[in-house]
């Protein structure tokens, strides 16, 4: 899903671009990294509400043996983001505004999927792993960000790398293996880790070749934000089953 960049133009080399300070550039990015920003206090808020509002908590989520699940509104809920990115890649026409309500509407079922790590990680534990997560994140999107070599290569590797980790994650559900499920954590470290900085180093292209088209800059700040901002919540996700403390 990361790699999901319908609606604006694919990268060339690096080298194709001026790479010097840009002033539209900086706008630019500064307008996805606030619509990233925004789309996580949107999704730690629906987190809260979803597993602090007992109707609500009850209805997505179940306690089994001590163990936190979704029940059958929660599993449409969390796996609904993969249906809206996938009606929305077959649209025939992305406007600034189909992109806009595809961010917003991914990110609040996100948010509210969420719900159930806040109910099996500790307070403690979620604070210090979001802040672990949002300091690499700064730091990676700078490497993405600054550094001359092209990352197309590498990124191509890392999406190969994402489709692999899903067929181990779908595989471990019935080996129930733990061996397993250390290797697809931290295996799933490494690759959202280089696509934040492949990302960012796509939307930077991406920028530059669509030089004076507004309405498709304004639907790659959209689809941008949206590439990071599952990039963030991956990343957290595996940093949070790593090294998160359990209820």
């Amino acid at each position: 899903m990361s790699d999901f960049n319908r609606g604006y133009a694919r990268p060339t080399q690096v080298g194709s671009a001026d790479m010097s300070v840009d002033v539209g550039l900086r706008s630019f990015m500064l307008g996805v990294y606030n619509k990233v920003a925004l789309g996580l206090v949107l999704s730690a808020a629906l987190a809260y509400l979803t597993s602090s509002v007992a109707p609500v908590r009850d209805m997505m989520f179940t306690v089994a043996n001590g163990r936190v699940g979704y029940s059958i509104l929660g599993f449409v809920v969390a796996f609904a983001p993969l249906a809206v990115l996938l009606f929305s890649g077959f649209a025939r026409r992305v406007t600034p505004r189909s992109a806009s309500i595809t961010y917003w509407t991914v990110v609040a079922l996100i948010g509210a999927s969420l719900g159930v790590v806040v109910l099996r990680y500790t307070g403690t534990s979620i604070g210090e792993t979001f802040l672990l997560t949002a300091t690499s994140f700064g730091a990676l999107s700078l490497v993405g960000y600054t550094t001359k070599r092209d990352l197309t290569g590498f990124g191509s590797f890392l999406i190969m790398g994402l489709w692999g980790l899903i067929g181990a994650m779908l595989i471990n559900v019935f080996l129930q293996n733990s061996m397993m499920a250390l290797i697809v954590d931290v295996v799933g470290v490494l690759i959202f880790a280089g696509l934040i900085a492949y990302d960012t180093q796509k939307l930077k292209m991406t920028y530059y070749q669509l030089a004076g088209n507004e309405a498709g800059k304004s639907v790659a700040t959209s689809y941008g934000a949206l590439s990071l901002y599952l990039d963030f919540i991956n990343l957290f996700q595996f940093l949070l089953a790593l090294f998160g403390n359990r209820r």
